[in-house]
């Protein structure tokens, strides 16, 4: 990968002959004091081999995606295999391999490149979406502040995040903060108690989780190993910085709620909700039940108490019970309905036989 890196700078100084190495590095020499703080752990390099090491990884990033958006890449050893591209997509997420955002933000704003910061903003969203989407669902470029962002993997998380957090604070009462609430049923159980579930395809946030008239709305969502990948670090930005509410969190224990079992995974397949991209819905059920494990969730800040609320409140209503019960007895298939008409039939032929025969006596 070192040199993939180090091509890709050749490559931005060939385009810019009047640059060379110098003219980068000491463009950075003065931000390397204040990376070095965003770091948990002391990395052992010295004051050149950091500035180098900051140099590299930034102009490698911004000449990865100049090349992923404009398709200059014929010759591209890591764009030969789309697997590869791909990979590198889904390490430039990784919570642990984040590079400051202020120190690509220097790159573009000492005019260095051919592009400026707006188009990290535009294209960034856009391009994770249809990774780990396969959709431009939340790829809109978002107001997030720029000073706010402190890597790509935190510009993704709000810019994914914001449009849903406009959603919440229009849904909330200030009566709603801080309620108590209670976790639902899996899938199968909710069935039982008449819950119906329904793809929402409107929704402009794959966070968006609606219920309504006894409908619960979920957002398509496709499962595979990518989407694992980056709830699990979106999760481990949430919890590191404490980002409260923390959203993302909030919606795999939704997940990991609804699906208990092979069985729930393979019920949210039927009605469109999930992709399965893993294989088998037991793979669904376990990869979904792991996200939760050792996360802290905030349950004054949980972003779903109403919906559980509304839920928990619908299944202790026995008659959405009875009825639950008596479609999936009775109704579940037009065979039934017609073995349930011919009884029904049968009896009032055999009630007005009756009467006949006890007018005639």
């Amino acid at each position: 990968m070192e040199q993939h890196k180090l091509r890709y700078l050749q490559q931005l100084l060939n385009r810019r002959k009047c640059l060379s190495v110098d003219s980068f590095i000491n463009a950075m020499q003065d931000l390397e004091e204040k990376t070095r703080k965003c770091y948990a752990e002391c990395l052992g390099l010295g004051k050149d081999e950091f500035v180098r090491m900051m140099l590299v990884d930034g102009c490698f990033i911004i000449e990865f995606f100049c090349k992923l958006t404009c398709g200059d890449y014929m010759d591209d050893l890591i764009f030969k295999s789309r697997r590869f591209h791909n990979i590198i997509l889904r390490d430039l997420l990784i919570f642990e391999n984040q590079l400051p955002f202020f120190v690509l933000t220097r790159l573009l704003d000492q005019d260095l490149l051919d592009i400026n910061i707006d188009f990290i903003f535009q294209t960034l969203p856009f391009i994770f979406s249809r990774l780990f989407f396969q959709s431009s669902r939340n790829s809109e470029a978002s107001d997030v502040p720029r000073q706010n962002v402190k890597h790509l993997l935190g510009l993704v998380h709000d810019t994914w995040c914001s449009k849903f957090k406009m959603i919440v604070s229009s849904r909330q009462n200030d009566g709603d903060q801080g309620r108590t609430w209670e976790y639902i049923k899996c899938t199968t159980e909710l069935r039982e108690a008449g819950i119906k579930f329904e793809k929402a395809t409107e929704s402009s946030s794959f966070l968006d989780i609606n219920f309504k008239n006894g409908t619960m709305q979920i957002p398509p969502l496709s499962i595979g190993d990518n989407i694992e990948i980056i709830f699990r670090n979106l999760v481990a930005y949430e919890q590191y910085n404490d980002k409260e509410p923390a959203y993302v969190t909030d919606y795999t224990k939704f997940l990991d709620c609804l699906i208990n079992s092979p069985k729930d995974a393979e019920k949210l397949r039927h009605y469109g909700i999930i992709d399965n991209w893993l294989g088998n819905d037991e793979a669904v059920s376990i990869m979904l039940n792991k996200l939760g494990n050792n996360v802290m969730l905030n349950s004054t800040t949980f972003c779903y108490s109403e919906i559980f609320n509304k839920v928990n409140e619908h299944c202790k209503r026995r008659q959405h019970i009875w009825m639950a019960k008596l479609k999936h007895n009775y109704f579940h298939s037009p065979w039934s309905i017609i073995s349930l008409f011919g009884v029904t039939l049968l009896l009032l032929l055999t009630m007005l036989q009756t009467i006949f025969s006890a007018l005639q006596v």
